[in-house]
């Protein structure tokens, strides 16, 4: 290769490294508001946004034709790793000038905040594993300590089932049993959000299921709509939703088996086409969950419900999940109702679920804070976001998700569906154990409840361990993030 082409290169790597300092510089302000612990950790994700909003593939090519360094699998330590090709090809940086965020800073700062979150692992090579706790685990006290035998590190409380007494049972079990192994077990509670469900109000009440056998034609309804009980009417139990819709927008019902249009809007109620029936059969049953990935809904992400929870919460969890979250406001509402209840021992960790198309748009200011704390965590609720944004972008965008947030050395749990067919039926299907073993991109796993939960984190474990490794990485090419480019276009 000519030294022209040498010198393009590094003039390239100088422009990405003035951008990602003057990004830095812009945001002086907004980075004085973080809590100081992360302000390196907060410059690197603007480093790497910045990169991001690039597209560098001739870049890479033309560096990994010389090889050096293509800039791939660096995001918890991207300026620094551009200065070290840089300095490869004799450009003079002054040691005082080389980023603090380094390759081994960068990874042990993962770390600790991953520690901080799910606590010390007997097994570093491999991700905390998180089990949902199923009802009857309340007085099971034999199944908890197989559990924490077997690899489990968090536990999951589902706040939208059961109650404060089977919660309260749940963590005195765990805490016994954590006691008696001498296994260390965090407790995760998850708030239940907006719940957004179904219900068959008219033709079909009473069976409690809408036939859609022979008509496609329905109505969507809010609970206090008066209706035709010869018409199919599914109704919603989130009132409030049905004047945000318009024409054209879809309507998925049951984790997307179907899939309807808004045809008409009116006072309470909306007029669907049913476009596509995936289950086996074409009855929709009440209490399924109801997602509209093309409507930017107006809903308060705490709802009255988690709010009454939280005192409990503040008592006994050490990692609150926020459900539905889906701007900087929603995040800060939470911090700041924690913060007005008293309490004696240290605020609950919060875990950012990204479940619909708004958390995955506005990460990076999700991420910036919940950077004004200490210590927090991002969830990738791969089974409603999977809905929402479309099955076949959701490797991409788990992808991307775990790329940002270890720019920004947030932790990430891998959660839904992990080893689903095995937790079900007793054996896992191929597909998933692909699946389970690509988890071990993340800092956590999340196994939801299931009749072989005892198998399924021995099994999880096991391909986490053959898997190997903190993190796999691999060499990627960088086109340019949607992502990146909103957050710096603001």
């Amino acid at each position: 290769m000519k030294p022209a082409t040498l010198a393009y290169l590094k003039s390239n790597l100088l422009h990405l490294e003035q951008k990602m300092r003057k990004a830095v510089t812009d945001r002086a302000a907004m980075l004085a508001k973080l809590d100081p612990n992360q302000r390196m950790s907060a410059e690197n994700l603007l480093h790497y946004l910045t990169l991001r909003n690039e597209d560098i593939r001739d870049l890479q090519d033309g560096l990994h034709s010389q090889g050096l360094s293509s800039l791939a699998s660096s995001e918890s330590h991207i300026l620094r790793q551009i200065q070290s090709v840089l300095l490869l090809l004799g450009e003079n940086i002054p040691a005082n000038q080389l980023a603090e965020c380094s390759p081994s800073i960068g990874k042990r700062t993962i770390q600790h905040h991953s520690n901080l979150l799910f606590g010390h692992k007997t097994n570093p090579a491999i991700p905390h594993i998180m089990v949902t706790f199923d009802t009857d685990f309340a007085d099971n006290e034999r199944k908890v300590h197989q559990l924490l035998l077997a690899g489990m590190n968090v536990a999951r409380i589902n706040c939208a089932h059961d109650g404060p007494e089977i919660w309260l049972a749940m963590i005195e079990n765990i805490k016994r049993c954590s006691a008696k192994s001498g296994l260390p077990c965090k407790i995760y509670m998850d708030l239940a959000g907006p719940k957004i469900r179904t219900q068959i109000l008219g033709k079909g009440h009473k069976k409690g299921r809408a036939d859609f056998s022979d008509q496609r034609m329905f109505y969507l309804a809010e609970p206090s709509a008066a209706i035709d009980t010869e018409q199919i009417v599914v109704g919603c139990t989130l009132p409030g939703i049905i004047g945000q819709l318009k024409a054209g927008d879809r309507v998925l019902f049951d984790d997307g088996l179907f899939e309807a249009r808004v045809e008409q809007v009116k006072k309470g109620m909306a007029r669907l086409q049913m476009l596509r029936i995936s289950a086996e059969k074409p009855r929709l049953k009440a209490e399924k969950g109801i997602n509209f990935p093309d409507t930017s809904l107006s809903l308060e992400s705490l709802t009255d419900d988690d709010r009454a929870v939280l005192p409990f919460a503040l008592e006994h969890a050490d990692l609150i999940g926020y459900s539905f979250v889906r701007t900087p406001a929603d995040l800060q509402v939470l911090q700041e109702n924690l913060q007005k209840i008293p309490t004696t021992r240290p605020l609950p960790s919060i875990i950012i679920k990204i479940e619909t198309p708004d958390a995955v748009k506005n990460l990076p200011n999700l991420l910036l804070q919940g950077m004004t704390q200490a210590g927090f965590g991002v969830m990738i609720a791969r089974g409603d976001l999977a809905v929402e944004i479309g099955f076949e972008r959701m490797s991409e965008i788990q992808e991307e998700i775990l790329w940002i947030c270890e720019a920004a050395h947030v932790p990430v749990i891998w959660a839904t569906q992990v080893l689903e067919n095995l937790n079900k039926s007793g054996i896992a299907t191929r597909s998933e154990v692909t699946d389970a073993a690509h988890a071990a991109m993340a800092e956590c796993v999340m196994i939801n409840k299931g009749g072989f939960t005892l198998r399924v984190v021995e099994t999880l474990k096991d391909i986490l361990q053959r898997s190997g490794g903190h993190h796999f990485k691999k060499t990627y090419s960088m086109r340019s993030l949607g992502i990146a480019g909103r957050f710096l276009a603001n």
